[in-house]
């Protein structure tokens, strides 16, 4: 058993622990000397400590000392006075007024949750954990043998080539709301429901994962699509692009043309990337369900939808209100470029992974959804809608995100979106 007072057993003959710095020199000298040396350096330092230059020494330690003492009293004086000075200053500081508060740049305490000035943004975080869900909730066993045995070659490569391009989205979607939004937020309950969607970006990245390594795919290979792929590849580059001019931490939101670009680049994020292209990209799987097949992978991604439908709405509601507190306008031109670019790149993207069309879905279909959709979030933003005349050519699309979901306790667990479907888009 270890002592802790003496743990190399050097005291033993009076058991006393070692309380001083002088002590504990003592016992390093007792571990490195014989007795016999011991005596003779006590004989010297006897006879040293009786010469003229030990006593000058000695004065000269001792006023270093008195000096130091001295020192150490008027530092620890000033500390005291400057502590009491803090606390008095503290004791002073009014209570949070909510008219400090602001989405960015305000002059509140982010510490400080209450009082609320943006009470929705609550709700978004009470509403978000009410969807709590993880992959491992849903069977996937009859996804496995619809794969091997019942999808064609041209539907193995629309399912595929969906999960490489979801699984990267979401984790860009994940360090985009961590380490580029979410620190510029200056009120509290903003930032508390951006910390649930990192988790839920999370989440998503793992159901990839999961639909990828119990069908059986290789990893490496779908993991790697969106860096060999032109089409997948296009997307993700042009969203790197908008989203990293903005993952900077010196960003100065004060500063006019910083401020406008952080809200364009915030405005792709919420109203295409995840407001057209997340909506729209989980379409091609969700019409392979409605043929009765990978119906595993096509709950999951109702269960990812309900999430990117509030991710979308509120990322939105959060653009249009630092628009209106801090009075911007943004170039029309500049919003016209954002849309036709990201149409461009849809439509490689539809264009490749349904370059054959499948039973009941083809790219012309996909890319007149985006159109569709891209309208709506166009109008939830307060821009012009860029595609007018845009049909809504699958309808069932808006059910995947509204439907409240009742299932047999045995067959799957009981999981069900309280809010999802009471989200008005218009």
């Amino acid at each position: 058993m270890i002592n802790w007072d003496d743990p190399l057993n050097t005291n033993k003959k009076n058991n006393k622990p070692i309380k001083t710095l002088t002590e504990s020199y003592a016992k390093s000298d007792v571990l490195n000397n014989d007795f016999q040396q011991q005596e003779k350096s006590v004989e010297i330092i006897e006879i040293e400590a009786k010469s003229p230059m030990a006593k000058t020494v000695d004065n000269f330690q001792k006023t270093a000392h008195n000096d130091y003492t001295n020192a150490d009293k008027a530092i620890n004086n000033e500390h005291y006075h400057s502590n009491k000075k803090y606390q008095k200053t503290s004791l002073n500081i009014e209570s949070i007024k909510v008219s400090d508060k602001s989405v960015i740049n305000g002059l509140a305490d982010v510490n400080q949750l209450a009082p609320f000035k943006y009470p929705w943004a609550w709700e978004y975080f009470l509403n978000a954990n009410k969807n709590h869900w993880t992959p491992l909730d849903i069977n996937m066993a009859q996804d496995v043998h619809d794969y091997q045995y019942s999808l064609t070659d041209t539907e193995k490569h629309v399912y595929e080539n969906v999960l490489a391009y979801l699984t990267t989205s979401d984790i860009l979607a994940m360090r985009n709301i961590g380490l580029a939004v979410m620190e510029k937020m200056t009120a509290p309950e903003l930032q508390i429901y951006q910390a649930r969607q990192v988790y839920e970006e999370a989440l998503h990245t793992w159901t990839y994962q999961h639909c990828i390594e119990t069908i059986g795919l290789d990893q490496s290979e779908i993991y790697n699509r969106y860096r060999v792929v032109p089409a997948i590849n296009a997307k993700i580059q042009l969203a790197n692009r908008r989203l990293n001019s903005i993952l900077r931490s010196d960003i100065d939101l004060t500063n006019q043309d910083e401020l406008n670009n952080f809200i364009m680049a915030y405005s792709f994020f919420a109203g295409i990337f995840e407001g057209c292209w997340f909506y729209n990209g989980f379409t091609p799987i969700f019409s392979l369900q409605r043929r009765g097949l990978m119906k595993g992978t096509s709950e999951q991604l109702q269960y990812i939808m309900r999430d990117e439908v509030l991710h979308a709405s509120f990322g939105i509601r959060v653009v249009k209100q630092i628009m209106l507190e801090n009075e911007v306008t943004l170039d029309p031109k500049a919003i016209r470029a954002m849309w036709d670019e990201s149409e461009a790149a849809e439509i490689g993207y539809a264009q490749y992974i349904l370059k054959d069309p499948i039973l009941g879905y083809s790219a012309k279909d996909h890319i007149e959804q985006f159109r569709f959709i891209a309208n709506r979030r166009a109008r939830q933003l307060g821009f012009k809608e860029p595609f007018p005349g845009a049909k809504n050519c699958t309808p069932w699309l808006d059910e995947q995100a509204n439907m409240r979901k009742e299932k047999n306790f045995f067959e799957t667990r009981v999981t069900e979106y309280q809010t999802g479907g009471a989200l008005d888009w218009d």
